[in-house]
């Protein structure tokens, strides 16, 4: 009897054996939970306001991750991101900004409607205050769909 009884020791040690798959299901699920979170936030992180932009064929400037948009619309109204500011208070929050992050750009997005004496002024304002790394934002789409 002893010896069935190792006998039954060693057949259940065989049918043990170590198993060397990789489940990825559980990955695959994280990953595509990560990429529904993604799709779903990424709209909601474009800032700005909604602005016919002029015409443009200039090349895109380098470094625009690191920007800040003010924004021109045909009225006049002047805003900082999505955020509507008076023109007084435009240089004390670009220069605290400023303060945080040394590489900002400074990118202005004028409407096409909106007086160019307004987007002037604040050009003038911007360098009067010393900021350098300023550009103009245009929409180059438009050229291409036109021109083809």
């Amino acid at each position: 009897m002893a010896a069935a009884i190792r006998s039954s020791r060693r057949t259940r040690r065989r049918h043990r054996n170590v198993m060397s798959d990789i489940n990825v299901t559980p990955m695959v699920d994280v990953m595509l939970v990560l990429l529904v979170i993604f799709m779903v936030t990424a709209p909601l992180l474009t800032t700005g306001m909604a602005i016919d932009l002029p015409k443009g064929t200039g090349e895109a400037m380098q470094g625009s991750d690191k920007s800040l948009d003010i924004s021109i619309n045909a009225n006049g109204s002047i805003f900082l991101a999505t955020e509507e500011v008076q023109i007084e208070h435009i240089i004390p929050r670009l220069k605290a900004m400023v303060r945080n992050n040394p590489e900002l750009r400074i990118i202005i997005s004028g409407d096409r409607r909106a007086a160019y004496g307004r987007i002037i002024e604040v050009m003038g304002l911007l360098k009067n205050a010393g900021f350098t790394k300023v550009g103009l934002k245009t929409d180059n789409n438009r050229n291409k769909k036109e021109g083809s």
